[in-house]
């Protein structure tokens, strides 16, 4: 492995890789706490939570989805958006696992299938939003 090699491998880690780790270890934090502590103001009753759920997975899966399209090889980048929904979808059942042994909290499979939903929204947003600004391919 080359010097320049290295380099952009560690500054693929910190660019791509590092937010994902933090962005997760935040996740888990707030899952840990027994309660949020924080009153939201109810749009739609009783599905709040599972919006809120929604979008904390829709970024994940982003932050997945733009890592995996940043430092994967070309053969592994066409499976980016389903390995980032995936990998999403599974840390939200990691997670509700570990609601089940925080006090005050429970395990809801409602609320994995918003983690799925949400991780598959980001990531067709955000190959959404990509086609459009990307120039047209000259034919």
């Amino acid at each position: 492995m080359t010097v320049i090699t290295k380099k952009k491998s560690r500054t693929h880690f910190w660019t791509y890789w590092l937010p994902i780790i933090l962005y997760a270890g935040l996740i888990v934090f707030l899952s840990s706490l027994s309660s949020p502590g924080v009153d939201f103001i109810t749009i739609f009753p009783g599905f709040d939570d599972k919006i809120i759920h929604a979008i904390e997975y829709a970024i994940l899966a982003i932050l997945c989805y733009r890592a995996l399209l940043h430092t994967a090889t070309a053969d592994w980048m066409r499976y980016a958006p389903f390995l980032a929904i995936m990998a999403s979808a599974m840390f939200g059942i990691t997670d509700e696992i570990h609601q089940a042994f925080v006090p005050l909290r429970q395990a809801d499979a409602w609320d994995v299938l918003a983690d799925g939903i949400g991780a598959s929204i980001g990531v067709g947003m955000w190959k959404w939003m990509f086609q459009l600004s990307s120039p047209a391919p000259l034919t």
